[in-house]
């Protein structure tokens, strides 16, 4: 292709549609239509300009003015309370249902290796010498040790605030990195797995598994829960990145990737209720009963919202990604 030409052929184009996308008054019914129809044109101009063409200048100028030029012929929308309301009634219970199938294996396998590492920790006194010299481990262990004081060690306020922003980075950096094979997902999903299990190994082994348990479960089943989804999500993300089905891969990642901002957001509200308990509800004076019935209230009451108005949301078509209306057209795919 010869740009010179090229350029000299379109530049009138170019100029118009500019002058159009500037104007300070709105359009008429004519000069909407030529709006739209030298933006289209511009559009085919600069798919050939990005092919043909190695003029970083131009290709930069016309992919400004195309952009410009869509957002004037598609107009601006602003977020509402509607918004919000539609993603947490929809948006995010229906991203976390159709994301099922990632996260409860993540959660059950997960569950198991901390429990093998919890009984191989416990039933090695090797193994714990391995951790840690006895006196350390009493501290931590013993009535009072460092496990129980952790959760009182800080006013509640701000070790919610602590918890809830450490997690929901753990939460966010495994969304985020699954684009890479989901292989830090499985690193970060690990170093959570043990902690747990090596809690749950030196704390049984001090016949005082019971406390442990008294202490992680009223925030840990919706903390671990949301870790579990999170991770679920990224490894989902990694696996789009080998076999993105049906769709381009560019768009079945742009779409599991729109998905995955939005289950951030929607975790980090879960990981703050789990983090409230855990600044309030874990140290408190409730009997041990009291506090994990209230964790599992809290749970169970996510699970309901995330099965009854995420599949009720799935069924009706919602796939927890934006309107159509925001995203980039889509070029149809043979089968």
């Amino acid at each position: 292709m010869d740009l010179d030409v090229f350029v000299s052929l379109h530049r009138n184009e170019w100029d118009r549609l500019d002058h159009l996308v500037h104007r300070g008054r709105k359009l008429t019914g004519p000069e909407a239509d030529e709006l739209v129809d030298l933006y289209q044109r511009t559009a085919t101009h600069l798919s050939l300009l990005q092919s043909s063409a190695p003029d970083p200048m131009l290709t930069a100028r016309i992919t400004q003015l195309v952009a410009r030029a869509r957002s004037t012929v598609t107009g601006t929308r602003r977020a509402s309370w509607r918004d919000a309301t539609r993603f947490l009634a929809a948006g995010f219970p229906a991203a976390v249902y159709r994301s099922r199938y990632w996260w409860i294996p993540t959660a059950v396998l997960s569950t198991l290796l901390a429990a093998v590492i919890g009984w191989w920790i416990g039933t090695h006194p090797e193994v714990q010498s391995a951790i840690g010299a006895p006196d350390d481990l009493r501290r931590l262990t013993s009535p009072g040790g460092e496990y129980e004081t952790y959760y009182s060690s800080h006013p509640a306020a701000s070790f919610a605030a602590q918890v809830w922003t450490n997690n929901a980075q753990a939460a966010a950096m495994c969304l985020v990195l699954g684009a890479f094979l989901g292989i830090p997902v499985i690193w970060i999903l690990f170093l959570n797995v043990l902690n747990l299990g090596v809690g749950i190994g030196l704390m049984s082994s001090a016949g005082r598994l019971d406390t442990f348990l008294g202490l992680v479960l009223p925030h840990g089943l919706l903390e671990l829960t949301a870790v579990f989804i999170a991770a679920g999500t990224g490894l989902r993300l990694g696996w789009t990145v080998i076999d993105p089905g049906p769709s381009t891969r560019r768009a079945a990642l742009a779409q599991q990737g729109r998905a995955a901002l939005g289950m951030a957001i929607g975790l980090a509200l879960v990981l703050f209720v789990s983090g409230v308990i855990e600044g309030f509800v874990t140290p408190s004076g409730l009997p041990t009963w009291g506090r994990i019935a209230i964790g599992l209230a809290a749970e169970l009451a996510f699970l309901v919202y995330v099965y009854v108005l995420g599949g009720r949301a799935t069924r009706t078509g919602e796939r927890g990604d934006i309107d159509p209306e925001g995203r980039s057209a889509e070029a149809p795919v043979a089968a």
